[in-house]
């Protein structure tokens, strides 16, 4: 069994997805990119600015464009998945890869969502907190939050890394208490905004009236939806994920005990960092920011 894993916004950076440019393969999907979107993403992955390239409105579609291109050259080698799932805004590239959206329609979906949230009034933050358990960092959140500034916990990416998504000062009074209890690190993510918490919610109705005007068909592999954590085939319980993920938690430590019964996992963009996530769960990822690595991959013959 083969599961394909798609990076999220986090993980652009000046350079990304040159090698991936220069297959004709991917440089294909990229070019389709640019001509579709507003702004095309191409020059910016490769000589940024940084802070242009990090800002939302860019970064989601960015991060898809790769994570496109490197379907398309695993496709082109006949490398295909059984099971999907994609880190935040990389669900879109999941259901791509599963059959649900076709490419255009992914790279129109994603621009969507960016301008959706970059739209909003900058009133939060995010900060990773390593070394406690998610439950013991969801009571620090519920401690941190107050009236009119929610926090809460937006991603669980492992055991011990979990990300708060909320209010600006109830993410500092988060941090303060964090290292009180002994929290190995903390950091602040680089992001506009709070995602996966109550202060998108601004954009919630906007996003599911997208979502269900966008032509889908059902997937032909199983995806697990950041919102639950379970595969499912259904397409009507993917495209509720798919809304409510903009306000939910990530659950990428359940996504990543169902993955890691594949015997081959790929992490399908140019980053290492789901690759890194799923090491720590005791699971192995080839990264297609190797090229090396897509190299050596085959689809496994049947048995007979």
């Amino acid at each position: 069994m083969i599961g394909f894993v798609f990076p999220g916004q986090g993980t652009v950076r000046v350079g990304m997805g040159g090698w991936l440019r220069r297959d004709p393969v991917g440089a294909a999907v990229v070019a389709r990119a640019d001509e579709l979107l507003s702004e095309p993403v191409s020059q910016l992955c490769a000589r940024g600015p940084l802070d242009k390239l990090v800002d939302t409105s860019h970064a989601q579609p960015a991060v898809i464009a790769c994570n496109l291109a490197a379907l398309a050259i695993l496709r082109e080698r006949g490398v295909e998945p059984d099971i999907v799932a994609g880190h935040s805004v990389g669900e879109i590239s999941a259901l791509c890869a599963a059959g649900v959206l076709d490419v255009d329609t992914a790279l129109r979906l994603v621009a969507t969502r960016a301008r959706l949230m970059a739209d909003l009034p900058e009133t939060g933050g995010m900060t990773a907190v390593l070394g406690l358990t998610p439950q013991r960092v969801e009571e620090l959140a519920a401690e941190a939050a107050g009236p009119g500034e929610p926090l809460v916990v937006g991603l669980e990416n492992a055991p011990d890394h979990t990300v708060v998504s909320g209010a600006t000062a109830a993410v500092e009074r988060l941090v303060a208490l964090s290292g009180a209890v002994g929290a190995r690190k903390v950091v602040a993510l680089k992001v506009s905004n709070a995602f996966h918490s109550p202060l998108m919610a601004g954009a919630l109705d906007g996003w599911a009236e997208a979502v269900r005007a966008t032509p889908m068909r059902s997937p032909r592999v199983p995806v697990v939806p950041n919102a639950t954590g379970e595969p499912t085939t259904d397409l009507p319980t993917i495209v509720d994920a798919l809304i409510t993920q903009l306000t939910a938690r990530v659950r990428w430590t359940a996504t990543m005990r169902v993955l890691a019964d594949a015997e081959t996992l790929v992490e399908v963009g140019d980053s290492k960092v789901l690759a890194g996530l799923l090491r720590g769960v005791g699971a192995s990822c080839v990264s297609m920011a190797d090229p090396a690595a897509v190299r050596r991959l085959r689809r496994p013959e049947p048995a007979a």
